[in-house]
C-alpha cells in the first residue's frame, strides 16, 4: 500500500480504533455479556460525540474484537450521519485465514460494506499487524482505545500515538 492512495484524507477528521482481541476482555467471546454490551454503548457514544465534533472517516484494523465490534458501530451510525466513512486498513489479504467460519462470515460482511479499503501486504508477515496499526495513527488525529495496560498490540499502539501527540480517548470496560 502507498500512502499517496490515502491522499484525498484529511487527517483533522480522521479517527482510528485499537483495542483487545477477545481473549485479554473480561467476557471474552461472549458479546451478549453484560459488560460487553455496556463497552458497546459506551463506545457507541464516544463515536458518535467524535462525529459530532467532526470525524468523519474512520480507520479500522478490522481484527476480532474491538475493531469489528467499531466497524459495526460505524456501519449502523452511518444510517444517521450518511457522510461518514469507515475504511479498511487491513495487514494483509489473508488476515482471516485461520479464523473460524462465524468470524470469517462476519469480516467478510463488514468488508463488503467498507467506504474503502486498503491491504498492508499480500500475505501475514511479523510486521503486517506493527504496521497496520502505525500506519492508522499516522493517518488519524484521534485514537478510540479499549485499553487498560496489558501488554501486546493495543499498547504499543496506544503508546504510539502518544508520542505522535494523538488525541486518545479511552473506552470504559
Amino acid at each position: 500500500m502507498k500512502d499517496e492512495k490515502l491522499n484525498y484524507l484529511n487527517k483533522n477528521n480522521v479517527c482510528c480504533f485499537t483495542g483487545y482481541r477477545p481473549l485479554k476482555c473480561p467476557w471474552g467471546y461472549n458479546e451478549n455479556d453484560e459488560r460487553c454490551i455496556k463497552m458497546k454503548e459506551n463506545t457507541k457514544n464516544i463515536i458518535e460525540n467524535s462525529i459530532l465534533n467532526g470525524y468523519e472517516i474512520f480507520l479500522c484494523g478490522m481484527a476480532i474484537g474491538f475493531d469489528m465490534i467499531c466497524a459495526d458501530i460505524v456501519l449502523e451510525l452511518k444510517h444517521k450521519y450518511p457522510k461518514i466513512k469507515l475504511i479498511g486498513i487491513l495487514p494483509c489479504k489473508n488476515q482471516d485465514k485461520k479464523w473460524n467460519k462465524s468470524y470469517k462470515e462476519k469480516y467478510k460482511l463488514i468488508t463488503n460494506k467498507l467506504d474503502d479499503s486498503y491491504y498492508m501486504y499480500d500475505n501475514y508477515n511479523d510486521k503486517c499487524m506493527k504496521e497496520r496499526n502505525k500506519f492508522m495513527v499516522d493517518n488519524s488525529s484521534l485514537c478510540i482505545a479499549l485499553f487498560d495496560g496489558k501488554s501486546g498490540g493495543t499498547k504499543y499502539t496506544v503508546q504510539y500515538a502518544m508520542s505522535k501527540k494523538i488525541k486518545i480517548l479511552y473506552v470504559e470496560f
